[in-house]
């Protein structure tokens, strides 16, 4: 596996994103989901670093970033990617964002269009969390979306006691050993509690169907959803993004968990549009 740099690129006065890159070719980027960090993706880093440039991000207030007090929120997001990709002349990319990491990529097509832009990928994440309409592919009901933001953001136990059920819960199939739920529970614990109520609310609130279907018109799109809501994300995607790829596996965090299967699918779809 090639070397992989980790360096810091200032995006906004006294604010620093941590990005590691490794590999030539083509650029593949890669942003982590809510509160998560560029560690998650290490199989994705060393698998495509073989044949690609491959950039991971540590978004604003997560990881080794600065925490920050303001910009929690996607569109800020978007403008802090448009930056670390001019510093490091980016053109050409796919960008492959995660869970809420999927609105930083609608929010930066939002600002810049797609000329920079090859492809996408989506893992795991509608355009618009929050829906009254039943049949939408949601994150969740607005009552347990409320409990959330209302019970466990408000502390820092809560946090940990919120993100440690939605790994076991959501994210990950399997029973996890303890060192390993700890490692993911510590990823997600780098921002501190009010910060992630803050991304929290601002991805829960998100509505990008709009750019989705657009930019899905424009560049080959693949969206990659878990099993246990996959009927319902088919028939929404269908719908709300008809011109995706759509492909199915394991959980939330099927990257990490079936990282094999999953750099299969993402690489034969790059295969396809070569």
């Amino acid at each position: 596996m090639s070397m992989l740099a980790g360096k810091y690129i200032e995006v906004d006065s006294g604010i620093e994103l941590f990005v590691q890159e490794a590999g030539n070719g083509e650029p593949i980027v890669f942003i982590p989901g809510f509160t998560f960090t560029t560690e998650v993706f290490s199989k994705q880093i060393e698998y495509f670093s073989k044949t690609n440039r491959v950039i991971v991000i540590d978004p604003r207030s997560h990881g080794r970033s600065t925490m920050s007090i303001h910009g929690n929120d996607y569109i800020t997001h978007g403008s802090d990617l448009t930056k670390v990709l001019q510093a490091l002349e980016v053109k050409n990319a796919s960008l492959v964002g995660w869970s809420f990491g999927c609105f930083t990529v609608w929010e930066y097509i939002k600002q810049n269009g797609l000329e920079q832009i090859k492809s996408l990928v989506f893992i795991d994440m509608p355009p618009k969390s929050l829906s009254m309409n039943k049949d939408d592919w949601v994150e969740g009901q607005l009552d347990d979306i409320a409990a959330i933001y209302n019970t466990y953001l408000r502390n820092s136990s809560g946090q940990r006691e919120f993100i440690k059920n939605y790994i076991t819960q959501v994210m990950v199939q399997r029973d996890l050993e303890e060192d390993e739920l700890t490692w993911l529970v510590e990823q997600s614990l780098k921002t501190p509690y009010y910060i992630a109520s803050n991304l929290f609310s601002s991805g829960m609130f998100s509505d990008y169907r709009e750019e989705a279907k657009k930019a899905s018109q424009i560049v080959p799109a693949l969206l990659v959803v878990a099993e246990h809501w996959a009927e319902s994300a088919i028939n929404y995607t269908k719908q709300v993004i008809p011109n995706a790829k759509i492909e199915v596996l394991g959980g939330h965090m099927m990257f990490w968990e079936h990282s094999e299967k999953f750099n299969e699918l993402v690489q034969s779809f790059f295969n396809e549009i070569k």
